[in-house]
């Protein structure tokens, strides 16, 4: 999701400006949808994708931060590790909300179950 172009949706869609997650996250989707080169169904399944891809800059990040990669060293900070997992966040949220209007209450209750089955009943395993 990092996009240096000068449409970009940075400065009108800061949180700290007020606008909520939701309300942002529904803005980056009108803001991709209008940009779309492709759309329909392939549109659909393109938008998913792109997890996929932020997913593998999570993993680069940590591999350069780790220094694992003889060839290039540490090439990555904790910080770009950081950035990343926002990136993988922000486009999980988009994809909810491209594949339902109701993202918002479908991840609350989704984050509900998980917790319940997990924290909320001091269960030690992992949340799947």
């Amino acid at each position: 999701m990092n996009d240096s172009r000068p449409d970009a949706p940075h400065d009108s869609l800061s949180l700290s400006a007020g606008t909520g997650l939701w309300e942002t996250v529904d803005a980056l989707c009108a803001w991709l949808d209008a940009g779309q080169p492709v759309g329909g169904r392939e549109g659909l399944l393109l938008r998913m994708l792109k997890l996929s891809e932020e997913v593998g800059e999570v993993a680069q990040a940590v591999i350069g931060a780790t220094g694992q990669n003889p060839r290039k060293g540490t090439s990555h900070s904790w910080e770009d590790v950081q950035s990343e997992l926002c990136d993988v966040v922000i486009t999980a949220l988009v994809a909810l909300r491209t594949l339902t209007p109701q993202a918002r209450e479908v991840f609350a209750a989704h984050l509900a179950r998980v917790a319940g089955r997990s924290v909320g009943t001091g269960s030690a395993g992992p949340a799947h």
